[in-house]
């Protein structure tokens, strides 16, 4: 079987590892538990966990074992990591709740079956009732300082403040990793580029404390050709919960990815032979559409099913097509009064703020007419809502 190692480099997965030609070997001639770790503090995975859930899909089709790791009990502190302010704490409860949905959600991508099935764990199981002088002891005593300080991820917090709580974040997360080398003889720590320096403690560490190989692998962050992380729109996040992001928004979305960054999305968010997506991409005039309708279509189709890819796919072709038959519909309340009401109740815009905005700056209209008044009433029962040119829907009232 070909090494998974080869597969993600040439997908163009891979962005920092140790011990490369060991690890290498290894994934070669044996079933390598790994794990991710997954923050659970919603629930439902977004787009920023897409590369990751096919990384794990790669990893498991060549024979290794994921371990889902969800951060239950560093959740309670905070991975600071490119962030600028503080998370907000959770209970268990919720907690569990949102593991529930990861793991429906991510039975899409992976088997929960089977003797490399994978598995999840909680790190509030060990972390919740850790002594901190004994923690220190052994766990402290192997971190300097003044390496932390250097790292990538607490160099944003430095410049606004950084709280002690957040920094024994590094420490705790090089502890999962020894743990689960303990427990479930896992000697692979898989991530984003961005956490880097917390995977690399770890594996660090287990070759402190343990003498046994451990390695670390980050891959390249999904962002766009000019920098920006993908996933983010108007409405927040890119959701893979159709109740949060409905399967033609989560169609769009990819439908209209820059031209630039077609050939890459299809590389590390799709399975279709790189042969295939070569052709796709060769033109870079307007055939190069044709390459992102593929792209949505397989991503709604492996998040929403291929029904759901079907009917947004056809959506999608009929609001751009001028047509209303297929087109993503609407209902508001009979007693909705004005354009700036429906365009809420529909949720095309979470406020009439947004709303009045939108309108001053010309970018609604109502069938063929630019809606210039802001007080513009509901002009029938039904009528057909663009906003800007990627945003079609008609509008059913009552």
């Amino acid at each position: 079987m070909k090494n998974v190692m080869d597969t993600l480099r040439e997908r163009g997965f891979i962005k920092q590892t140790v011990f490369e030609e060991e690890l290498y070997e290894k994934l070669g001639k044996e079933s390598v538990p790994f794990y991710i770790g997954f923050d659970p503090t919603a629930d439902s995975l977004h787009v920023g966990h897409f590369l990751q859930l096919i990384a794990m899909h790669h990893m498991q089709e060549a024979g290794h074992k994921p371990i889902i790791l969800v951060g239950g009990g560093t959740g309670m502190i905070g991975d600071p990591s490119g962030r600028t302010d503080m998370r907000s704490m959770m209970t268990r409860e919720t907690v569990q709740h949102n593991v529930d949905c990861f793991k429906k959600q991510m039975s899409k991508f992976i088997s929960f079956e089977g003797e490399n099935g994978a598995i999840i764990v909680d790190n509030a199981d060990w972390i919740l009732d850790l002594n901190y002088i004994d923690f220190l002891r052994e766990i402290g005593a192997h971190f300097s300082v003044n390496e932390m300080l250097r790292a990538k991820c607490f160099e944003t917090r430095l410049e606004r403040g950084l709280s002690f709580l957040e920094f024994n974040y590094m420490l705790l997360q090089a502890y999962d990793f020894l743990v689960l080398n303990r427990k479930y003889g896992c000697s692979l720590e898989l991530g984003g580029d961005d956490q880097w320096s917390n995977i690399l403690a770890g594996a660090n560490l287990i070759r402190i404390k343990e003498r046994k190989p451990a390695y670390a692998m980050t891959f390249t962050l999904l962002t766009t050709s000019d920098g920006r992380k993908m996933g983010k729109t108007a409405k927040g996040a890119l959701w893979l919960d159709e109740n949060k992001t409905s399967p033609y928004e989560f169609y769009q979305y990819w439908r209209n990815t820059a031209d630039e960054d077609v050939q890459k999305c299809l590389q590390l968010l799709t399975y279709l032979p790189l042969d295939e997506i070569a052709a796709l991409c060769a033109h870079k005039d307007e055939r190069i559409n044709h390459a992102k309708e593929v792209l949505a279509y397989e991503l709604t189709k492996m998040v929403h099913g291929e029904e759901a890819a079907k009917r947004a796919e056809s959506q999608a072709k009929a609001a751009f097509g001028g047509s209303e038959e297929g087109m993503p519909t609407a209902n508001v309340p009979a007693d909705t009064a004005t354009v700036i009401d429906a365009m809420v109740a529909a949720k095309v815009c979470k406020s009439k703020g947004e709303a009045r905005r939108l309108i001053e700056q010309g970018g609604v209209s109502v069938n063929d007419d630019k809606v210039t008044d802001l007080a513009m009433p509901v002009p029938a029962k039904e009528f057909v809502l663009h906003k800007g040119k990627k945003v079609h829907v008609k509008i059913i009232v009552g």
